[in-house]
């Protein structure tokens, strides 16, 4: 079945017949697909006819109303549409009602499909690649074609050139209904998915005048000016496969209103126009990569300056265990400096984490040198009231931490162990 969306894609409203109309659920993410999932209650209604375009060929439903109430879903099933309405009350057999169609939506969904087509055909023309298939995003669309060669920035403004070129030109695009079996018309028709294997009735071929003709079930222009314009973004290798996202019409201004933003923040950001935003960009990343290298050494030096103090007590004096929180990052090269040159006798329990900013659940890294039996003891201990994991051999035990908020209760547990002698616990300042 044609449905009336396919006949005239630019019909907004629609009056109709129900046909049936049953008690349903649909787990709904948002329009934009990007929100948690939640439960709708509601009714699966088929109509007559509907002008509401069930997803198809790699193009999402539509949305809109029946009789005011909303529709969320439409999807086909053999030659009948299925709606999703989000209602409390059902809608009786027989009665008539008022389809409204978002038209925004519809509009976007045009303008990429019909520009995909587009954009297909020229790949085609100019270097015989073939798009096997496509994927139409919420705000950047893809083709995926068949060649493992990357292509060129050239390249694609040679292609997006002669499409915008087309467009201004203002070439027809039209639909054909032939029959699969016997038409002429279908024999030259592009046909990357083929018929699904619950096609009934005639086929939709779709010409863009001069260009090409391609089955498909989805709505589209009726003119290439429809379009506005394209504009090819970029081009990646994915596996044997080459990904070209694209943007059409209204996407394509909404994607320049984004990116004029974005400069206009970083000219502030960055105190420069945009003209200089790489280069001051270059020369800010040299600047934190050469501060951080001057900082880890500094860690470091304050590494070796604390396992020296130690070092030069005497053994008399040197402390059964010793603590060592850092908040600097998680900086591990400070414990492996550190205990390169601290005395083996001691128990050492040191970790090093995100800074003061982050609040008691900053994540870091813990380590623990020391008797193998108090290891294996502490070490799951710690993990546990840090919500870490980790694991330990002999006298050594490490693993990630997620939390600190319990930290002073570890140190209160191995200072119960070592009682009645007092320990030195050193809690270094924050250089955050």
């Amino acid at each position: 079945m044609v449905f009336k969306c396919q006949e005239d894609s630019f019909l907004k409203e629609f009056q109709t017949t129900i046909v049936s109309c049953d008690y349903a659920t649909l787990d709904w993410s948002g329009e934009d697909n990007s929100s948690e999932t939640r439960q709708l209650r509601g009714f699966n209604v088929v109509c007559e006819n509907t002008i509401l375009f069930p997803e198809g060929g790699g193009q999402p439903c539509d949305y809109g109303t029946i009789n005011g109430q909303q529709v969320r879903s439409v999807v086909r099933k053999g030659s009948t549409a299925v709606h999703f309405v989000e209602s409390t009350s059902s809608f009786e057999e027989g009665a008539e009602v008022q389809q409204r169609l978002e038209w925004s939506r519809r509009l976007d969904h045009m303008q990429q499909h019909s520009g995909q087509h587009l954009i297909t055909a020229l790949f085609d023309r100019e270097f015989k690649y073939d798009t096997t298939s496509w994927s139409m995003g919420s705000s950047v669309s893809y083709i995926q074609l068949s060649t493992p060669h990357l292509i060129s920035r050239e390249s694609l403004d040679l292609i997006e050139r002669q499409a915008n070129d087309l467009i201004r030109e203002g070439r027809e695009v039209s639909v054909v209904l032939v029959d699969p079996e016997t038409a002429l018309e279908f024999q030259d028709a592009r046909a990357p998915r083929g018929l699904p294997k619950d096609h009934e009735g005639l086929a939709r071929v779709v010409r863009i005048e001069g260009i090409e003709s391609n089955m498909c079930c989805g709505t589209h222009v009726n003119n290439l000016s429809q379009l506005q314009c394209v504009k090819l973004l970029y081009a990646e290798k994915v596996k044997t496969n080459i990904l070209v996202y694209f943007v059409v019409g209204e996407r394509a201004l909404r994607k320049l209103g984004e990116i004029f933003q974005r400069e206009q923040q970083l000219t502030v950001a960055l105190k420069g126009g945009a003209q200089h935003h790489l280069e001051l960009v270059q020369k800010l990343q040299q600047n934190v990569k050469s501060t951080r290298k001057s900082f880890q050494q500094l860690l470091k030096d304050f590494a070796t300056a604390e396992a020296e103090r130690l070092e030069d007590l005497s053994k008399s004096l040197r402390p059964k265990y010793f603590a060592l929180h850092r908040r600097d990052g998680i900086e591990v090269d400070f414990i492996n400096t550190f205990l390169r040159h601290a005395p083996e006798e001691i128990f050492y329990f040191l970790t090093v984490s995100e800074g003061v900013s982050a609040g008691s659940a900053a994540r870091g890294h813990m380590v623990l040198r020391g008797d193998p039996a108090l290891i294996q003891e502490l070490g799951p201990k710690f993990l546990e009231l840090l919500e870490g994991k980790g694991n330990g051999k002999e006298n050594n035990f490490q693993g990630k931490i997620n939390n600190l908020a319990n930290l002073q209760e570890c140190t209160a547990l191995l200072e119960a162990h070592f009682k009645p002698k007092k320990p030195i616990v050193e809690q270094a300042a924050s250089a955050s």
